[in-house]
């Protein structure tokens, strides 16, 4: 059973390589196994058949499945899980637009103790949430690290239900890889091909060029497709100065965050296919709180610029990428208007080098403001990486809040994830009070298929699950 799915890209990077792209992790985690994986807002058993946590999220036990060999036929145990972790935390791997080194922040500092199925993992800080980082940890075949370090793309080599058979800049061929531990997939041959435009994507899938697209724009005129609709994790946002300027003062961080309209802002820029993001993560996080809601109260906002000096108004400057997101431009314009109504004129800085971009932000160069967008699944890193002051990580931009930062501590010691729940949803409520950024919405997408999935749904990440996909009939061989 062949089928042919469209993406915006074909990527296929070190798989130790940190990366929110869903048209890449669908792929790497066909490939791939990891020791847990995310279903829902939960952590199931991957390679590891249980594990435990003990040492306030410092030690970490793992039971590995047994009978399970990598592609080229060698055995993974918890020596070659730890293999992989250890070459995770290079300083050359993890690396994110503009972000080097990700994972080795969470596993510098580790010690393994592996006995054949058995791994202890003992971290060098706790981290309960461990299993975010574990996730994206795809373990790898240790004779294909070489092979991969010269940057050779057919080296990959893992435990999943599909092994990489060709590879090219345009399109990638998956098949059936035989691996009894999981079920064998019901599409035994995957063509991935990359197509930049959505609309022709869906476009192939109703000429029944293609059986799937994804990222296609929600209720795009599809007749002959069957499309289903989700929200994006991704939060779009304004990364706000708050290490010097206007934007140092809480009250103006408020004031930005009362003025703006975030469902009007949805429906300008993206025609409806959108939600307003009242918080810093999605509502799909772990610890969000969905019914805690930002009010549009532009009143409201004029007294607190008020208060904090600036009575006739204020200009603040904007640096806006032209893509990532992509409607980055028309946002800013409709932004300008909807501040203009409290007295905060805008000036836009344009940059087309979005990599230049990126480094400029991690460099926090950035004027007042800037268009950004935050990825990661884990409500963990987003904090720690993102917020925590006494981390400046490359894309904290000056906020400071100790309440907030106590929060995190107390998160990252408390395994109980009920107890941690409610730890993060405090946070998110402070950070609603006092915003680190100008949250606006979380995008919707949608994948199409040439028939009808009964009880389809897409993983709350947004990253479709290649190895779950139904048989999917009439396949094109491309």
């Amino acid at each position: 059973m062949s089928v042919t799915i469209l993406q915006a890209r074909t990527p296929l990077g070190d798989p130790h390589d940190c990366t929110d792209a869903a048209d890449e992790l669908s792929v790497l985690g066909a490939i791939y196994d990891t020791l847990v994986r995310r279903e829902g807002a939960k952590f199931v058993p991957g390679l590891a058949e249980c594990w435990q946590v003990s040492g306030g999220g410092r030690i970490w036990r793992f039971f590995l499945r047994s009978g399970v060999t990598f592609h080229d036929g060698t055995d993974c145990d918890a020596a070659a899980v730890q293999a992989s972790l250890e070459r995770m935390t290079r300083e050359d791997k993890g690396y994110t637009l503009g972000s080097p080194a990700v994972w080795r922040q969470y596993l510098e500092g580790a010690t393994y103790a592996a006995s054949g199925l058995a791994l202890t993992v003992t971290l060098a800080q706790p981290m309960a949430d461990f299993c975010d980082v574990l996730v994206q940890a795809f373990i790898v075949a240790p004779s294909a690290f070489e092979a991969l370090d010269a940057g050779d793309k057919s080296a990959h080599c893992g435990t999943g239900p599909f092994r990489l058979a060709r590879w090219s800049e345009d399109r990638l061929e998956l098949e059936a890889s035989g691996a009894p531990h999981w079920p064998e997939p019901q599409n035994t041959f995957l063509h991935i091909v990359r197509e930049p435009d959505a609309q022709k994507r869906l476009a192939a899938v109703v000429a029944g060029e293609a059986q799937m697209a994804t990222a296609i724009f929600p209720h795009a005129d599809g007749r002959g497709a069957k499309q289903y609709s989700y929200r994006a994790p991704v939060a779009i946002i304004y990364l706000l100065n708050a290490a010097k300027g206007p934007l140092g003062d809480p009250r103006v961080r408020k004031a930005l965050s009362l003025a703006v309209d975030r469902d009007a802002i949805v429906r300008d820029v993206l025609g409806g296919a959108g939600e307003p993001l009242h918080g810093f993560v999605s509502p799909a996080h772990f610890g969000a709180d969905g019914a805690q809601r930002v009010p549009h109260d532009p009143n409201m906002a004029r007294q607190l610029l008020c208060d904090a000096g600036y009575k006739d108004g204020l200009e603040l400057a904007v640096d806006c990428p032209t893509r990532l997101p992509d409607e980055a431009q028309i946002l800013t314009d409709v932004l300008a208007e909807q501040l203009a109504n409290v007295g905060i004129r805008l000036s836009v800085h344009i940059h087309e080098d979005r990599e230049a971009y990126a480094h400029m932000v991690r460099r926090k160069e950035i004027r007042d403001l800037c268009v950004f967008d935050s990825s990661p699944m884990s409500t963990f890193r987003v904090l720690y990486e993102k917020i925590d002051s006494r981390i400046a990580g490359a894309w904290w931009q000056g906020y400071r809040n100790t309440t907030v930062e106590a929060l995190i501590d107390r998160g990252r010691e408390t395994d109980n994830s009920a107890e941690r729940e409610a730890i993060y949803r405090e946070a998110y409520r402070l950070l609603q009070q006092d915003p680190a950024w100008l949250t606006l919405y979380n995008p919707l997408r949608a994948v199409a298929f040439s028939r009808d999935i009964k009880g389809f749904s897409m993983p709350v990440d947004g990253v479709p699950d290649l190895r779950a996909l139904p048989r999917l009939t009439g396949a094109a061989h491309g």
